[in-house]
């Protein structure tokens, strides 16, 4: 009779092989990125007529804030719907809610329209400022913060911190969970957002990556090799973000509450 917890060698083997064949599967189309985008690596930031160094600053620059931003918003609307309570709280929340329902194509012209009109066109603030609230964000802190140890908040207003001082000295520093994980997404997110940048940036100092790329890849005689060297620059500070905080994500998810109240 086999021991509890025994691992036949030829299943064990069987399983290694599997999971290297897969990983290679996956890695194999990376590999080909770098290897063909290192010779032409120079060139992608000698292009005149795509400003790819500028287009890495701007996505930079979109990335970051959007991410920021969304992380002080959506944080504390969800901490005030989960912690202060006052009479239109239930009509709030499901109005976030409702948000969720309504299809981004829907809201896309009427966003162009009122950037526009601000006159925000070829401008980091009409890529940026749009995309600074998240209805799924603040679903996500609400979510969190009611789990939330209330014995934690109480001591902080027995020093005398205010509710907004609690928050910021208690709550935020016990929360880096829900707040790396949401930081993952969002940047991410808005890394690889392409649409709207695309609408917007109709100048090329206010493109941003992805908007750069695809220039690469639409024009008349596309050099793959010019474009798998911008692709593998391009994808460089994701994997670093995602590197430095994957411990976090799947933490941060799960500590949001999903599964909970």
């Amino acid at each position: 009779m086999r021991p509890i917890g025994y691992r036949s060698p030829l299943r064990t083997v069987a399983r290694g092989v599997a999971l290297v064949v897969t990983a290679a599967l996956f890695l194999m189309p990376f590999v080909v990125l770098v290897r063909d985008g290192v010779a032409a690596l120079p060139r992608v930031f000698a292009d005149d007529e795509v400003p790819f160094a500028r287009s890495l600053v701007n996505s930079t620059a979109v990335a970051v804030s959007q991410t920021l931003g969304q992380l002080l918003l959506c944080s504390t609307a969800g901490y005030g719907l989960a912690r202060i309570p006052f009479r239109g709280e239930p009509a709030v929340r499901y109005a976030v809610v409702a948000t969720l329902l309504v299809p981004t194509a829907v809201t896309f012209v009427p966003s162009f329209v009122v950037v526009s009109s601000l006159g925000w066109v070829s401008d980091l603030r009409g890529l940026v400022v749009p995309g600074l609230f998240s209805a799924v964000n603040v679903f996500l802190f609400r979510q969190y913060f009611l789990d939330f140890p209330v014995a934690l908040e109480d001591a902080g207003r027995l020093d005398g911190l205010s509710r907004w001082g609690v928050f910021r000295r208690v709550v935020v520093p016990n929360s880096t969970g829900i707040f790396a994980a949401i930081a993952v997404i969002d940047f991410i997110g808005s890394w690889n957002q392409f649409l709207w940048p695309l609408v917007i940036a109709q100048d090329s100092s206010s493109w941003t990556v992805q908007v750069a790329l695809s220039s690469l890849l639409t024009a008349q005689n596309p050099e793959v090799e010019l474009l798998f060297a911008a692709a593998a620059v391009s994808i460089l500070p994701i994997v670093l973000v995602f590197v430095l905080l994957q411990r976090h994500l799947v933490r941060g998810v799960t500590e949001s509450g999903l599964t909970g109240n």
